[in-house]
């Protein structure tokens, strides 16, 4: 039962909860300490871990109405962190706990690669966000399967070669850092975990 509890504590759903907003970045030797305001810093323990734009960070300082993560670089180099700069608006989302409800789907924090926005089309009350990706990663996408997008929990449309579009609501809008996106934006994905257990069993014995 401790190992079920311990797994669900470092699960996501993609429901971003609020934004934080970054306020300090340090370079130290590889890494990079990056310091976050938010309103739910005073709810945040040292050691907890927080999906920041979807990448399982930890808290590892807390003062006032900020605490610190620390990204290596092997975090560095999969994400989106090193954009970063002072008064970025980044996703946040706390892990799940024992008997919360799932409602986006199941969301490790653990970044497969950027992708890129490379248009965003203003439709009559909602936005649609057209994204492509290095096919070098052997991610897929399928038509109303699931992607999360720094950390949101959202459903693929248009689902084509190493491209996908997400069609965005208001609430979505203004709730995530979507409304902060510019053709040109690198943004975090992390794939289907169903869709990546399938691939990796189909390169494995597809061809047996």
């Amino acid at each position: 039962m401790a190992k079920l509890i311990n797994l669900i504590e470092l699960m996501f759903t993609g429901i971003i909860e609020t934004f934080g907003e970054v306020v300090g970045r340090k370079k130290d030797g590889e890494n990079i300490h990056l310091t976050l305001r938010s309103t739910i810093t005073h709810e945040l323990k040292i050691d907890q871990s927080v999906a920041h734009n979807g990448v399982c960070l930890t808290v590892v300082a807390i003062e006032a109405d900020t605490y610190t993560v620390t990204a290596i670089k092997e975090t560095l180099d999969k994400t989106n962190l090193e954009d970063w700069t002072i008064g970025s608006k980044i996703n946040l989302e706390r892990a799940m706990q024992l008997g919360d409800r799932l409602d986006g789907h199941i969301v490790q924090g653990h970044v497969d690669q950027v992708g890129q926005c490379t248009r965003i089309l203003e439709e009559d009350g909602s936005w649609v966000f057209d994204f492509t990706y290095d096919p070098g990663g052997q991610n897929i996408t399928i038509e109303k399967g699931s992607i999360t997008i720094n950390g949101t929990s959202l459903t693929v449309v248009n689902a084509g070669v190493h491209s996908f579009s997400v069609a965005i609501i208001p609430y979505t809008y203004a709730h995530t850092n979507f409304h902060t996106f510019t053709v040109g934006t690198r943004v975090n994905l992390e794939f289907d975990v169903v869709g990546k257990y399938i691939a990796k069993i189909h390169q494995l014995y597809g061809s047996k």
